[in-house]
C-alpha cells in the first residue's frame, strides 16, 4: 500500500486525504470560486495546513453534461496553476485530474507527480502508455461513456460485479504496460444512479480483493444532497458520514473539498483502529 511520488514513498496503510482544486468556471460545487491565482494559492495553503497529503488539480469539469473543453484550453488552464503551486509550495504532491494523455504529460513535466484519470484510459488510447513512460502513480476510475453521456449509460445487471470486472481488466492492461503504482476509484456519481452509488458504497470492502489502494470521492455529490433533499452547499455533514463509512470499508484516500473535516474522520477512525 505504498506509492512512489517523486522518489518519496507514501504509505497509504494509514488513509490519506486528497484536497480538490478545480480551476474550472463550471465545476458542480466550487466552479469559479477560485478565479485568480491569489485565491487558488490561498486555498492550496489552507488545504495543506489542514493536513492534505495530495492536491488534485483539474481543469475540465467532469460533472454530468459538462461542456466540452479543448485539449489546448485544458493545458492553458492547468499548467500555470501547477507552476504557481510548485513555486510557492514546492513540496506539494500534485495530482493531475485529466483523461487526456497530453494534458497529463504536461502536468507531470511541470511538477505534478500523480495522474488521476476518470476514464482509466478509455477516452485516450495513449493514456496508459504515457503513464508507463512517465512512471508515476495512476488513479483509475470507473466510468462509462464520457461526462456528456455517462448518466444515460447507468445500466447494470450487478453494478458491483461489473465495476470489479472492469478493474480486473484495467489493472491487467496497466500491468502489462509496466505501470507499477495503481489506485482504483469506484467512480461515485459517474454512470451510476443514486441507488447504484449506494450499492457500490455498501459493497466497497469487496474492492479490497484487488489488493490495491482505494480512493473514494463522494465529496458533496448528488448521491448525498439529492438523498437529503438539499444542495451541494449543505452536503458537508452527509459527506463526513459517507467518508467515515468508506474508511470503515477500507478506503485509503478520501478525495474532498473540505480537508479539515476529512482529516478528523481519519483521526477518529484511526482511534478505533489503533493498529493502522
Amino acid at each position: 500500500m505504498t506509492i512512489n511520488c517523486r522518489g518519496t514513498l507514501i504509505d497509504l496503510t494509514l488513509p490519506k486525504v486528497m484536497g480538490i482544486l478545480n480551476v474550472t468556471p463550471n465545476s458542480f460545487y466550487d466552479g469559479g470560486k477560485f478565479a485568480d491565482e491569489k485565491s487558488l494559492l490561498l486555498q492550496v495553503e489552507k488545504m495543506l495546513n489542514e493536513g492534505a497529503t495530495f492536491i488534485d488539480i483539474g481543469a475540465y469539469s467532469s460533472k454530468p453534461s459538462a461542456e466540452f473543453v479543448t485539449e489546448e484550453g485544458e493545458i492553458e488552464r492547468l499548467v500555470p496553476i501547477i507552476k504557481s503551486v510548485m513555486k510557492h509550495f514546492p513540496e506539494t504532491l500534485i495530482s493531475v485530474d485529466t483523461f487526456r494523455a497530453n494534458v497529463a504529460k504536461a502536468g507531470i513535466e511541470n511538477g505534478a507527480c500523480i495522474i488521476n484519470d476518470i476514464a482509466a484510459g478509455s477516452l485516450d488510447d495513449n493514456m496508459m502508455k504515457t503513464v508507463a513512460e512517465l512512471q508515476v502513480p495512476y488513479i483509475m476510475m470507473h466510468m462509462k461513456g464520457n461526462p456528456q453521456t455517462m448518466q444515460s449509460l447507468a445500466q447494470y445487471e450487478n453494478v458491483t460485479k461489473e465495476v470489479l470486472f472492469y478493474f480486473s481488466e484495467k489493472v491487467a492492461q496497466a500491468r502489462s504496460l509496466g505501470i507499477n503504482d495503481l489506485i482504483i476509484d469506484p467512480g461515485f456519481g459517474f454512470a451510476k444512479t443514486l441507488e447504484q452509488n449506494f450499492e457500490v458504497m455498501n459493497n466497497l470492502e469487496l474492492f479490497q480483493m484487488l489488493d490495491l489502494p482505494i480512493l473514494v470521492g463522494i465529496s458533496r455529490k448528488s448521491m448525498i444532497y439529492k438523498t437529503l433533499d438539499t444542495s451541494a452547499e449543505f452536503a458537508l455533514n452527509g459527506t463526513t458520514v459517507l467518508n467515515t463509512i468508506a474508511l470503515q470499508k477500507g478506503s485509503n484516500i478520501l478525495r474532498v473539498h473540505d480537508v479539515k473535516e476529512a482529516i478528523e474522520c481519519v483521526k477518529l477512525h484511526q482511534s478505533l483502529n489503533p493498529k493502522l
